[in-house]
């Protein structure tokens, strides 16, 4: 069969292997699509179905949990800032970038200004951005090698091939800020309060401890959290006396009781009363950018265990054969963390939902790092491959071909991890 090539004798999108190898290359390896001025009219009529599909869906998020709507719509602002961070930082360093567009598969829409083109395309599983000469696969026009991401200096690149995952730790670190400054932080709040009504038969429905009084110790220990208050509790054996102390309305009160035995572990004191001592505490701005400085470092640490986890096959084999196995291993998708966010929005309101989107921001960015195409990490790793190799100003070149079969893997990794995930987070909610 033949086939038709470009100028430059590169397989069009037309043909059968080396078409589907040329869209690869391009979307994955290179950075992008097919350059064009209008959507292709043989996929015109899928993208307008792909998109009513995908309006449909949103409508339908709506009406069931708006909460979870949002959600999504937090997500998609994320991903547009993503590619935002590529596209500021490779105009500013002097790049030429071609390519501007929100999803990927058929073109919903694209316009064309200047030499940029952008637009909509029908699946929301991401964006792009295409920068011209990303690496030894990618063309570039005569007169147009200086404006080349491969020629340009490796910190230029490397800020530019980062700056997505920036633009996430970003986003977090000011939804992290904004919250604790005005929703305030949960975090203990140093005292420690009767949650639930007292156990029947207890200890403390002896005290006669109600819902709202606070414990402030425990024989004469004083407890300002419920960790401590628990340690203080079992610490002693059942049949020991001791003085509980806590007030109500203000008054102070100390009291005698004998704790027994709990129910559940009879070597155990009880006494009989469920406890919280965290709350939203609100922070001034200077003490909530610490924190969220912290809580970002923090998040971005059980992120890289997180990716770990994520990345390891086995985790789905064993969740598809047991989906309650570990519910903290088993691989989830948008799907599954819209579910918790609208859970969240329900109980915790707007400030539960944002705190989800600053850790799910930090983990994508993270997780964006990975030293693998077609993350930016890999792009990162080979600028920064290639800037090692480089000797006496001359400028070594990385055989990106060599990638393609590594690369190919990591896709059908990612694709079952996708669709695992997915049958899971449909079939087993989290």
């Amino acid at each position: 069969m033949s086939q038709r090539v470009d100028a430059l004798g590169t397989p069009k999108r037309g043909s059968t292997v080396a078409g589907i190898y040329q869209r690869l290359r391009h979307e994955l390896i290179v950075g992008g699509g097919e350059p064009s001025d209008s959507p292709d009219p043989s996929t015109k009529s899928t993208a307008i179905v792909s998109g009513l599909v995908i309006l449909g869906l949103l409508a339908w998020l709506g009406f069931e949990n708006t909460w979870t709507l949002f959600f999504v719509v937090g997500l998609l602002v994320s991903v547009f800032l993503h590619e935002i961070g590529h596209f500021a930082t490779a105009r500013w360093t002097g790049m030429r970038v071609t390519q501007f567009y929100m999803g990927f598969g058929p073109r919903l829409w694209s316009r064309t200004r200047g030499e940029l083109e952008y637009g909509v395309r029908a699946l929301p599983l991401g964006a792009f951005v295409r920068i011209v000469g990303m690496n030894v696969l990618d063309e570039v026009e005569p007169g147009a090698e200086d404006q080349a991401y491969r020629n340009k200096s490796y910190p230029r690149q490397f800020l530019v091939i980062t700056a997505g995952s920036l633009m996430h730790f970003i986003l977090a670190l000011a939804i992290f800020t904004g919250l604790y400054s005005t929703a305030g932080r949960y975090a203990e709040t140093g005292r420690v309060e009767v949650a639930f009504a007292s156990a029947p038969g207890s200890p403390a429905e002896t005290l006669g401890l109600r819902v709202g009084d606070f414990v402030t110790a425990i024989g004469g220990t004083a407890v300002s959290s419920r960790d401590q208050l628990v340690e203080a509790i079992t610490a002693r054996a059942p049949g020991d006396r001791v003085d509980v102390s806590f007030e109500r309305d203000g008054v102070p009160t100390t009291q005698s009781v004998i704790l027994v035995a709990n129910p559940r572990e009879p070597d155990v004191a009880y006494l009989g009363i469920a406890s919280w001592s965290k709350d939203y505490v609100r922070e001034s701005l200077v003490s909530s950018l610490g924190w969220a400085v912290r809580d970002s470092v923090s998040s971005m640490g059980n992120s890289i265990k997180g990716v770990v986890t994520a990345l390891n096959p086995m985790n789905s084999i064993r969740a598809l054969q047991n989906p309650n196995e570990n519910l903290e291993t088993r691989p989830t998708t948008v799907v599954g963390a819209s579910q918790i966010g609208g859970r969240l929005g329900e109980s915790e309101g707007l400030k539960g939902v944002l705190l989800l989107l600053a850790s799910v921001n930090v983990f994508v960015g993270v997780f964006n790092l990975f030293p693998l195409l077609p993350f930016d990490g890999g792009h990162a790793a080979i600028a920064t491959y290639e800037r090692l190799r480089s000797r006496n100003g001359t400028r070594y070149r990385a055989d990106v071909n060599k990638m393609i079969p590594l690369t190919t893997v990591v896709l059908g990794l990612l694709a079952f991890l996708l669709f695992s995930g997915l049958y899971l987070d449909i079939s087993n909610p989290l």
